[in-house]
């Protein structure tokens, strides 16, 4: 070889040790193909990296190989091709001391798989398909298969991706900067789809940090922490649905939510109680909601997460569906399973905050990359967890692209997103001094109020029909008032004072409750003020609030009737409806998250009639307009009589442009014989519901099947009819034919 020909070869020291240190943020400078001339001959310079390789030879199709030579003190090999032209597909063969050989193609002989509009457009917050970029991607480039990776590490000295394909080593293959914009991206031949990777980041300080793929489809089952390449191969088949969801207006139709833990709403007892797979869970499931008159089911977080306790609200993964219960395709599967049989899939969405566990977001490329470093900002004192940095263009495009993931990708219809309130108050759950105030002076998150305003935005225009809804317990106006009109735009809000209220009146013993009376009646005082979820959720059946039927007061039969009672007042007031999973059972314990259901409860016979019941109570609001049309109309709701304190008997209409029906509520064990309640219409009503029917469990006390008006105006209606109201019930009076 010439002096000119060794010469093209030279790498600047200081490059090379950089690259040998793992200190190099543009291997591909270096490394991989060079257009080079020596004496005159043009050519490529081929150069490969292996710190623990002897030598190492160039492989190219229908040429001899060329033995590389070593060109700094260890590990760096460099050629010269003469003749050789770019584009250039060739294979490097590393070998080591003990006689093993690596031959692999080159991954330093690509071009970037990122453009410069994705990167762009990712560091001013608006690309819209991120995941697209960003992540772990399975590509074919000029007849080479492999993946390329992607990550967004703006401080890390050096970032490597790691796998099986390199026994996890961070030497092998170190990746580049593209630009300014952060992001860190490599493309691997060879590397198959399913294989377990991450991303190694070397600090500032020289800390070396492993790390979860941020935008990783799909993650190792607990507790394993490492990502998984994934491609999906699913075949959809419910397009109907989702072409009718573009066109649906969620305000005024039937929305009943079953919301369920997939891990303990059913269980395989002779296989060591194992989870359910999603494969396994969607036709079971999807039978039990129907049958109950469920239009939507509610998953608690199904996004990855290292925790089982945590029941799902503290996320590793915001891409990939947990791996407890299957693969990205099972869950599409059961998503796909319950849209072809007409119900809805709304998951719990956590934007509010993420675990410290050190595999994940934390301090992701050695700084507060997707937190804020002040702990008065950036840690949640409640949970021990981290709150989003809002304010940043990235994290902010990081989770309203996660948004848009579930529902494009995964065809989910909604999003709950949890925690609202915590987002929306700088001194949420903090004393004074530990919270720092916005550029105003005062206690809102500003950063956080535009981020939940522009997700809503984007989420109403890029999937019409699909609904967010907010869990925010505070009195903060508008949250479900559109973004145009100064709200936050979520679609619904759940009605955390109602039930609180509601609960804490039918806690009651009914000689106390014509006490209380406004307890039950306050809430729609501000019904209208937002478009409301009345909720029953998990969290009121854990952590000593006891079980819905072990709250309700009075011996057994008082109890089911109590709990009949409570939820034909929720299906039939304004508002949509959410029952937790296991509310059909009656239970006497509070939920267990690490076991099933107590579907052995199902063989007994007063929960066989409050099943029926439930059942009937979800026909019933399914098949009546009036009980949802008119939702977010005040006309569509009004009191007959809510000041019969001294009876506890409460009675409303509720109406739609085309019907209307009268309910009735006894609130205590004494039967109330020639009960007279106002109508607004002459006629007879025929009985819609009464969960005092002896199907139910109920005493059959009056024997009601329908009544005729009496042109006695009372209650300020022109009619009305005189009733022997059962005790503990509800009755439904529907116009009759």
């Amino acid at each position: 070889m010439t002096q000119a020909a060794l010469d093209v070869l030279k790498i600047d020291e200081a490059e090379a040790a950089s690259l040998l240190a793992g200190d190099h943020t543009d291997p591909h400078r270096v490394l991989g193909i060079h257009p080079a001339s020596a004496d005159g001959v043009e050519g490529v310079v081929v150069r490969a990296m292996h710190a623990d390789a002897l030598g190492c030879e160039c492989l190219r199709e229908g040429e001899p190989s060329v033995v590389m030579s070593r060109v700094a003190e260890r590990g760096l090999f460099a050629a010269f091709l003469p003749g050789a032209r770019l584009p250039l597909r060739y294979r490097v063969r590393f070998w080591f001391a003990d006689g093993r050989t690596w031959e692999r193609t080159d991954p330093y002989g690509f071009l970037p798989t990122l453009g410069e509009v994705d990167r762009h457009l990712f560091n001013e917050g608006t690309h819209r398909r991120l995941w697209e970029c960003l992540g772990a991607h399975p590509r074919s480039i000029d007849g080479v298969d492999g993946v390329a990776f992607a990550v967004w590490a703006p401080s890390a000295r050096r970032v490597s991706v790691v796998g099986e394909f390199c026994r996890w080593d961070g030497r092998h293959f170190p990746m580049r900067m593209l630009g300014s914009s952060g992001v860190f991206e490599l493309f691997v031949p060879g590397v198959p789809t399913g294989a377990l990777y991450k991303f190694e980041i070397k600090t500032r300080e020289g800390m070396i940090r492993p790390k979860a793929d941020p935008f990783a489809f799909s993650m190792e089952a607990p507790p394993g922490t490492a990502s998984r390449v994934d491609a999906s191969s699913y075949a959809w088949g419910d397009r109907e649905w989702m072409e009718a969801r573009r066109s649906r207006d969620p305000l005024r139709e039937p929305l009943a939510f079953y919301e369920v833990h997939l891990g303990s709403w059913a269980r395989v007892p002779e296989e060591g109680s194992r989870c359910l797979t999603y494969r396994e869970i969607a036709p079971r499931l999807v039978e039990h909601v129907k049958r109950l008159g469920f239009t939507h089911l509610e998953l608690m977080p199904v996004a990855e997460h290292p925790f089982t306790g945590s029941w799902g609200y503290q996320v590793s993964a915001y891409f990939a569906p947990t791996a407890r219960y299957g693969s990205p395709d099972d869950f599409r599967f059961l998503v796909d399973h319950c849209h072809r049989n007409g119900i809805g899939v709304v998951i719990d969405w956590v934007p509010a905050h993420f675990p410290k566990d050190d595999f994940a977001l934390r301090r992701f490329d050695g700084t507060a990359l997707f937190e804020h470093d002040d702990p008065r900002l950036g840690e949640h004192p409640d949970w021990g967890t981290l709150i989003f940095n809002y304010g940043r263009n990235e994290v902010r495009n990081f989770l309203i692209a996660n948004a848009l993931y579930w529902l494009d990708e995964l065809h989910v219809d909604g999003l709950r997103v949890d925690a609202v309130a915590s987002m929306l108050y700088l001194d949420y759950s903090r004393n004074e001094g530990e919270w720092l105030p916005n550029r105003y002076g005062g206690r809102e998150n500003l950063e956080a109020i535009e981020f939940v305003k522009a997700m809503n935005e984007i989420v109403r225009a890029e999937q019409p029909g699909c609904i967010t809804m907010a869990e925010e317990s505070t009195a903060w106006g508008g949250v479900s008032r559109p973004v145009r009109d100064g709200g936050l735009g979520f679609t619904f809000k759940w009605n955390m004072g109602w039930m609180h209220d509601t609960l804490e009146y039918f806690s009651k013993d009914p000689v106390f409750r014509r006490f209380h009376q406004n307890d039950l009646t306050f809430a729609m005082l501000y019904e209208y003020s937002e478009r409301f979820v009345n909720p029953l959720s998990h969290d009121e059946v854990v952590h000593g609030k006891r079980s819905l039927l072990d709250k309700m007061p009075g011996d057994v039969w008082q109890k089911f009737a109590n709990l009949r009672l409570l939820l034909a007042y929720q299906y039939t007031r304004p508002g949509k409806k959410l029952l937790f999973m296991g509310t059909e059972l009656a239970p006497w314990n509070e939920w267990n998250h690490d076991a099933s259901l107590d579907w052995h409860l199902a063989n007994d016979p007063m929960r066989a009639a409050f099943r029926r019941f439930l059942e009937d109570l979800g026909r019933l609001y399914l098949g009546t307009p009036c009980l949802w049309r008119s939702d977010p109309d005040p006309w569509g709701f009004s009191w007959i009589d809510c000041n019969d304190h001294a009876s506890s008997v409460i009675s409303y209409l509720r109406r739609d442009g085309d019907g209307h029906l009268v309910v009735i509520l006894n609130l205590t064990p004494v039967p109330r014989d020639g009960y007279r309640v106002g109508t607004p219409r002459a006629g007879r009503y025929a009985k819609g519901l009464s969960t005092d029917d002896p199907a139910y469990g109920g005493s059959g006390y009056g024997g009601l099947e329908s009544v005729l008006t009496e042109p006695i105006p009372f209650h300020g209606q022109p009619q009305s009819v005189k009733l022997d109201l059962p005790p503990l019930a509800a009755m439904v009076l529907v116009p009759a034919p």
